[in-house]
């Protein structure tokens, strides 16, 4: 077992000398700490996206939705389109939802207490103690994939990951103190991003060199140890770019349930295993235009993009406007027939 108490002022003087200036964060040791609204959006918006990709969409979240009351009265079509290229649309779902139950159930207040954080739609743990801890100062275990990381590196731990998780979060527990809980997580998270990376880590520049395991062993690169992943499935769709006389792009809104749901698409067949049956939206003049390909967290995807010129009953936006509410997927695809 470390020195908690070496390991931690380490840890905390490096992150005071250093810490990287992100639009949702308060200087390390400030008086006046970010607030709660403001570190949930980051939070939300920062699961599986760099920070780099999330800072321009969180000021213009912030600068068009600056409080959480003016965010739950937002219509969610302007939500999703404001979302459009971040990834994992339930985010977005998850975000309207958890803004109106502040707004409505909690008089436009974030309880402060990870229980109470727990209880809003769409929280889960990590969430609910980054705010307690960052928003509130309170002693949370703040545990995303860099602090998996670190910790792993730190204790060496030899169980792999998926099933090492617990065992990495109760470690990471007993870095925890009520001292500075929000610096320390955020520290921690600084660590993993920029010295203690996945690959190559910057072992002689780690303020905690002398207390990780890891290091000792030689090897930190090794850790954390990964199961071997199961093999992405494959699935396959047509999607239909139908363009008025005017050159307007037919846009539909998806489902609200389901992947890409209530956001703005395009036509298209089911993404299934087996080639689709082609079934378009409308009888027209369908001319092939190529495919695109598309990775999602649990399956990839090749669309076959077809495209003709026709009426119907749709959402028409002039071709700039539907490519910018349009979520990557379909850029791709309504790119490919515009070609």
């Amino acid at each position: 077992m470390p020195d908690v108490s070496a390991l931690r002022q380490a840890l905390l003087d490096w992150y005071d000398a250093g810490a990287r200036v992100l639009p949702w964060r308060a200087p390390p040791g400030s008086a006046e700490r970010t607030g709660p609204y403001r570190v949930w959006l980051s939070e939300v918006m920062l699961q599986q996206t760099t920070v780099a990709h999330a800072a321009p969409y969180f000021l213009r979240f912030t600068e068009r939705w600056p409080t959480v009351n003016d965010l739950a009265a937002a219509e969610d079509a302007d939500v999703m389109a404001a979302w459009a290229g971040l990834g994992y649309y339930a985010r977005a779902r998850n975000l309207l939802a958890c803004a109106r139950a502040v707004a409505n159930e909690h008089g436009g207040v974030f309880p402060d207490t990870e229980t109470g954080l727990l209880s809003l739609p769409g929280v889960g743990a990590y969430t609910a103690a980054a705010v307690a801890a960052i928003a509130f100062d309170q002693p949370a275990n703040v545990v995303d994939g860099n602090v998996e990381r670190v910790v792993s590196r730190l204790f060496a731990v030899e169980t792999p990951l998926p099933a090492a998780r617990p065992e990495l979060r109760q470690l990471a527990g007993t870095l925890v103190t009520d001292a500075r809980p929000g610096d320390w997580a955020q520290g921690l998270m600084d660590l993993g991003a920029t010295v203690c990376r996945p690959k190559a880590p910057l072992c002689l520049l780690c303020p905690v060199a002398f207390a990780c395991v890891g290091y000792r062993s030689g090897a930190p690169e090794r850790f954390p140890l990964k199961a071997k992943k199961a093999e992405r499935p494959h699935r396959q769709g047509i999607a239909y770019v139908l363009r008025d006389a005017g050159g307007r792009v037919a846009v539909v809104r998806r489902p609200d349930k389901g992947l890409l749901g209530g956001m703005a698409g395009l036509p298209t067949s089911e993404w299934r295993t087996a080639a689709p049956a082609f079934d378009p939206p409308v009888a027209a003049d369908w001319r092939e235009a190529g495919a695109v390909e598309h990775v999602f967290t649990h399956f990839a995807l090749t669309l076959r993009v077809v495209e003709a010129t026709g009426a119907g009953e749709f959402d028409w936006r002039p071709a700039s406007e539907a490519r910018a509410a349009l979520p990557t997927v379909f850029k791709k695809a309504l790119d490919r027939a515009l070609a």
